[in-house]
């Protein structure tokens, strides 16, 4: 929640208040989006809470995009940041099928079992 709230906030603050990042802006998206659906994965057992959690991510990205518009505080809205967007909910939802899937589980082990 903590990191879904990040998201929310660093997209809607006017651009001028974030840190230049020098990457482009669609790569800050697909990252951020990426790592929300993969903490997704880590987190929910059952594939159908992740395709509930990513299309909600994927909403969630369309309506930040439309109230950057509304706002008018010097934000934009971007039909190519929701795509971003969405393709880093896929990326995120496409660590399901790898290692990665168990990095928390791992992690888990390591530091407060092992």
């Amino acid at each position: 929640m903590l990191a879904i709230a990040l998201v929310v906030v660093a997209s809607l603050v006017p651009g001028r208040d974030l840190p230049d990042l020098e990457v482009s802006d669609k790569t800050e998206h697909l990252t951020a989006y990426a790592l929300l659906a993969a903490g997704a994965v880590q987190v929910f057992a059952r594939r159908r809470s992740w395709a509930v959690v990513c299309v909600l991510l994927v909403l969630m990205g369309i309506a930040i995009e439309f109230l950057q518009g509304a706002m008018g505080l010097g934000r934009t809205m971007d039909r190519y940041d929701a795509l971003a967007n969405t393709l880093g909910v896929l990326v995120g939802l496409a660590t399901a099928f790898t290692p990665l899937r168990d990095a928390l589980l791992w992690l888990d082990s390591r530091l407060f079992r092992g």
